[in-house]
């Protein structure tokens, strides 16, 4: 077991997925951050949470205490102003506070590109912040990557956002610029081993996977594993500064970090050697399995962290036609009733077949009849047992996916639709009694999935508030009816258990 760690840029999307490992494996861990209360939900009992700043050298002295490694994930894209002097006074300040604290070694984590080449700020300030990290501590393991891909990825994000709202795509020069990606799992593990490295002097390891492509072959692999057809035309005009307006309007890119990350895409960023395949007992993954695993993963739960999480990257979330988490779009709304969880159950897992969906019920019967135009199952299969439901059960035109009595019951779509989608209920106890919150959540393919999505939407303004309206007020109906009952042992039986009770 390594001594305690010191981790920067917890917030952010390497980072936080570093932090998920090393409190997995029971490291201690201490992280320093401009706002603690960011971090207060993400930490267990081995990490603790300082404050600082490493543009205030002040700052840090206490964060360094007692640390043997320290692991550097700073940088200034998403800030205004001279951020490639930004990162330079930062980087003195972590690594002179680390020579001062007698810190083992230094982890970063900077870009690939060759120092020959005209590189863009970005990637040249990337690179600087290594060469100053090393200019005043004498152990600084740097790993040098290109694209990361991974679920919340900023890489990925841009990729999918693209392929997923554009048919037809003009592609600027920079799209057809080599690259070699890596797996958000294998730099992790590159990470992690670099906490074993024995004491000597610096090194730079670049790091990738064993496929050499370009954004446009990336976005291709992207449309083949889901389904989509895209048409991309290449044009010598757009400029790094058009195309980064560009990709503020169609990706969740803000407009001055997609420009300093266009100006690094105009780079070729290819590992030049093999020391760190020589070096480490890894072996990166390949292009298509990277993208199949980051699907996999979105598919599992949503990402663990996001690239948007970091406080650098700025900007507020757009709630208008529900959030965006990954490739998925979602409407959560809720409410509280003064009844206990197992009445505020009691409605939900009533749901459908003859009870209906407690608003609107001709517009459900008129959506079932439209799935029967297209081809799907409609409304007709009702539901198995008016009472209770298990996992697996079908319902109307939905299949229960998860079934938790009194906290949870999610179901997954299965009419005809552009993409995929659940709709999920949640019952937490509160002061006043219970909380039900009601999520809708859809996975749109292509353009014709976003479309569909923004099109219902206004619809999902009523009918979903309707019916969490009316499951609140059924709710009320039933503790009162539980309360009268109370006596005589009557009462719902656990849906989770529903198969278990039947065969016995």
């Amino acid at each position: 077991m390594t001594g305690r760690i010191l981790l920067t840029g917890a917030t952010g999307y390497v980072g936080g997925r570093l932090l998920t490992l090393l409190q997995e494996r029971r490291h201690l861990v201490r992280c320093l951050s401009r706002r603690p209360d960011a971090l207060a939900d993400r930490r267990n009992e081995t990490t603790e949470i300082v404050q600082g700043d490493v543009l205030d050298a002040s700052s840090l002295k206490a964060a360094f205490e007692g640390v043997d490694t320290a692991y550097y994930f700073v940088h200034s894209m998403g800030a205004e102003g001279d951020f490639e002097e930004q990162d330079r006074v930062a980087a003195e300040n972590f690594a002179q506070a680390a020579v001062e604290a007698e810190v083992k070694r230094i982890v970063y984590l900077g870009g690939l590109g060759n120092p020959d080449h005209d590189l863009s700020k970005h990637l040249r300030s990337r690179q600087e912040t290594g060469n100053v990290l090393r200019l005043h501590h004498p152990q600084v393991v740097e790993f040098r990557a290109s694209i990361v891909i991974g679920s919340g990825s900023l890489s990925f994000e841009m990729i999918r956002a693209l392929v997923e709202r554009l048919p037809i795509m003009i592609c600027p020069k920079w799209v057809s610029v080599k690259a070699q990606p890596i797996a958000i799992e294998d730099l992790l593990q590159y990470l992690m081993a670099a906490l074993e490295s024995p004491q000597g002097s610096s090194q730079v390891y670049e790091i990738g996977g064993p496929d050499q492509v370009s954004y446009g072959e990336l976005m291709q692999e992207y449309a083949r594993q889901r389904g989509l057809r895209r048409w991309m035309i290449s044009v010598p005009f757009l400029t790094p500064y058009l195309s980064s307006l560009w990709l503020g309007l169609v990706t969740p890119v803000y407009a001055r970090v997609g420009r300093k990350l266009v100006g690094s895409l105009r780079n070729p960023t290819l590992l030049s050697d093999n020391l760190a395949i020589q070096t480490f007992d890894i072996v990166p993954r390949s292009v298509p399995d990277a993208i199949q695993r980051a699907l996999t993963n979105e598919d599992r739960e949503f990402a663990e962290t996001r690239w948007s999480d970091a406080l650098s990257s700025g900007g507020s979330t757009k709630n208008w036609g529900g959030v965006r988490f990954g490739s998925r779009l979602v409407d959560s709304r809720k409410v509280t009733v003064s009844v206990s969880p197992e009445n505020a159950f009691a409605p939900i897992r009533r749901i459908g077949g003859k009870v209906g969906w407690y608003y609107g019920n001709w517009l459900w019967s008129l959506r079932g009849f439209l799935d029967l135009l297209v081809g799907g199952i409609g409304v007709r299969r009702g539901r198995r047992d008016p009472e209770h439901l298990r996992v697996g059960d079908a319902l109307d035109f939905w299949r229960v996916e998860a079934c938790d009595e009194p906290n949870l019951l999610r179901l997954q779509a299965e009419m005809k639709l552009p993409g995929r989608a659940w709709l999920e209920f949640e019952v937490t106890p509160s002061p006043e009694g219970s909380e039900i919150r009601q999520t809708a959540i859809f996975d749109p393919v292509g353009l014709s999935g976003l479309m569909y999505w923004y099109g219902i939407y206004p619809l999902h303004q009523f009918v979903f508030a309707g019916m969490l309206r009316n499951l609140s007020r059924e709710a009320n109906q039933f503790a009162i009816v539980s309360k009268s009952t109370q006596d005589d042992g009557s009462g719902g039986s656990d849906c989770s258990n529903v198969a278990t009770k039947e065969e016995s």
